[in-house]
């Protein structure tokens, strides 16, 4: 299979409106996340304009967060896709909601990026713009050739992780830092990290150990991109998992002292 294998005239078309679906999305509950902070959450209103900016891009961040891992969820376990049973190699499988969903996931990053340029660094540093041009590039890819499906959408699990880090931001602005929530954020988003970025990966790269004689029908550049892409997202994971951890620890340190 040459490396546009999937594309058809009716496929881009889909894929094109599912990006212009994901920015919309985004635009949509950015706006939303601030006409509802400013009228139910007091902190919101003395936050300033940079802080404000960030609130929303978070909004949208945890919305994207929350659709695309429990699709890749429903994908990767409940549907039949990558079922044992199908004759079909599981590298090659694909499907309209799995590619509606990359596709959407593509107009995310496209708006966070965006926003991340023209407010850099405000919303994020080089790690941030490393992290969203590589899930990118290894989603595009993975469209266009309507292969390795499967490992997109155990990457996009990964997300799952979102919601408690944009919480633990939320509650450290809004100075509740010292809650009980802050505390258990920390744990829950510590064990998530664990499972969902560290553990996962795990699982990613033995699955592709096993299932290597069909990794390696992967056109050229997909096939390397599959084995250095996820390596170094890998790489960024364990940083932030190093820096979480040292987190959690000094939260808990300092919440056994108070009591």
């Amino acid at each position: 299979m040459n490396n546009a294998g999937n594309a058809t005239p009716t496929k881009e078309s889909r894929w094109f409106s599912a990006v212009l679906a994901g920015i919309l999305m985004c635009k949509v509950v950015y706006t939303l996340t601030g006409v509802i902070s400013a009228s139910l959450v007091k902190e919101y209103n003395r936050l300033n304009r940079k802080q404000k900016l960030e609130w929303n891009n978070r909004g949208f961040s945890t919305f994207h967060a929350i659709v695309a891992a429990a699709a890749s969820l429903y994908l990767l376990t409940v549907s039949d896709i990558f079922d044992d049973s199908q004759d079909q190699l599981i590298i090659n499988r694909t499907s309209s909601l799995s590619e509606t969903v990359m596709g959407v996931s593509i107009g995310y990053f496209l708006s966070d990026l965006a926003m991340i340029f023209y407010n850099y660094p405000a919303l994020g540093g080089t790690e941030y713009v490393m992290h969203h041009g590589l899930s990118m590039y290894a989603i595009i890819q993975s469209l266009w050739s309507g292969q390795a499906q499967i490992y997109i959408l155990m990457v996009l699990f990964t997300e799952s992780t979102t919601p408690f880090v944009n919480l633990r931001w939320y509650l450290d602005v809004a100075g509740r830092k010292n809650s009980k929530l802050y505390t258990y954020n920390g744990v829950a988003l510590f064990f998530g990290w664990l499972v969902a970025r560290i553990f996962l990966f795990v699982f990613f790269y033995y699955h592709m150990f096993v299932h290597f004689d069909q990794v390696k029908q992967v056109f050229p550049v997909g096939f390397y991109s599959l084995l250095t892409v996820p390596c170094a997202l890998a790489v960024m994971n364990v940083f932030w998992f190093w820096k979480i951890t040292r987190g959690m620890v000094k939260t808990l340190s300092k919440a056994r002292r108070s009591h």
